[in-house]
């Protein structure tokens, strides 16, 4: 641990009024498991009841607050915030799949701007209630750049639909600081994996079911693109840690990556799925077909480790192996 980084009270989230937005998505599913298990008095905001979800599935549904409706709808976000009276906020909610995005953009740009301002204004409305807002960002609001790792000093480089979306969310919530002194924190992951994500088209799921099926994965990219994996529960904690520092003048503004600082290749990432399910695993089919996706990705955590003391704890080969265990049981009890 950096003697110099930020160490909170292990009690911190202890009765905390925490509103979740986006909760029933891979991160959020899990982020509120781990805010009940420490605590904490957890509002979701749901707009589509999913009972998929591992929200659902894990029974945390039913000890949370839910607010249904869209992040949209400023009304709704008053009222949770005022109702509940939330003292920090996570803002996960957003449509979170590149290939909708690239298909369907004008959904995308609603929910993942729009949505955006609306939370950050709400919050900013009610300074008096809301303490600290955690803003989900990602390794995608970078865009393309020559120079990889990402640091948190690049430009925002956003070009397609769904990067453009993540860059002016984050940028958009560095303007509520900077103009109004929100007391906000932006996370910038890498491409996060875990149990919980039933979207087939990512990598890692869709591999998965394709091993567990007997059929070969179907890879859209020629199979070389680079990505910096981290395992969701490490997500979850990462954005705790983030949230509880908030109040650090070295923290509050600004942004932190987080990932494993380790790129593989989408080929590279089904190797490694196939070492931990080597009965089941079938040769990728490659469609080299990809459109509105960046070639290379990866990120430097060294911020997040000087100032907050962060480390992922999972290996990639723990979180693979929790995650493979996840979607054996899934699939089992799906056929039940």
């Amino acid at each position: 641990m950096n003697p110099h980084s930020v160490t909170p009270p292990a009690d911190f989230w202890l009765e905390r009024r925490v509103l979740v937005t986006g909760a029933t998505g891979l991160i959020g599913s899990w982020l509120v498991q781990e805010l009940l298990a420490r605590g904490a008095l957890v509002v979701a905001l749901v707009r589509d009841v999913d009972p998929r979800s591992e929200l659902y599935r894990s029974g945390a549904a039913g000890r949370i607050h839910v607010v249904n409706g869209a992040l949209e709808d400023f009304a709704v976000l008053e009222r949770a915030i005022n109702l509940y009276e939330t003292e920090t906020v996570f803002h996960l909610g957003a449509q979170s799949q590149v290939v909708v995005a690239q298909r369907y953009p004008l959904a995308t740009l609603e929910s993942n701007i729009r949505g955006t301002y609306n939370l950050l204004e709400a919050c900013r409305v009610h300074r008096g209630i809301v303490g600290r807002v955690l803003i989900a960002s990602s390794d995608k609001a970078y865009g393309a750049h020559e120079r990889l790792p990402y640091t948190e000093d690049m430009a925002l480089l956003g070009r397609h639909p769904y990067e453009v979306s993540k860059s002016c969310a984050d940028l958009l919530a560095q303007a509520y600081h900077h103009s109004y002194e929100l007391p906000v924190a932006i996370a910038r992951c890498g491409n996060v994996y875990g149990g919980g994500d039933l979207n087939w088209a990512r990598l890692v799921p869709g591999v998965i079911r394709a091993f567990l099926q007997g059929v070969p994965p179907v890879i859209r990219s020629d199979g070389r693109y680079e990505r910096d994996y981290i395992y969701v529960r490490d997500v979850a904690r990462a954005y705790m840690q983030l949230a509880e520092a908030v109040e650090d003048e070295r923290v509050r503004g600004g942004a932190f990556n987080f990932g494993h600082q380790r790129p593989l290749s989408v080929l590279d990432m089904v190797a490694a799925i196939a070492r931990l399910m080597p009965a089941e695993a079938r040769e990728p089919e490659v469609l080299d077909a990809a459109v509105g996706e960046i070639q290379r990705q990866h990120l430097s955590a060294e911020r997040a480790r000087a100032v907050l003391g962060w480390r992922p704890a999972y290996s990639l080969e723990e979180g693979l192996r929790e995650t493979i265990a996840w979607y054996r049981r899934y699939f089992v009890e799906e056929s039940e």
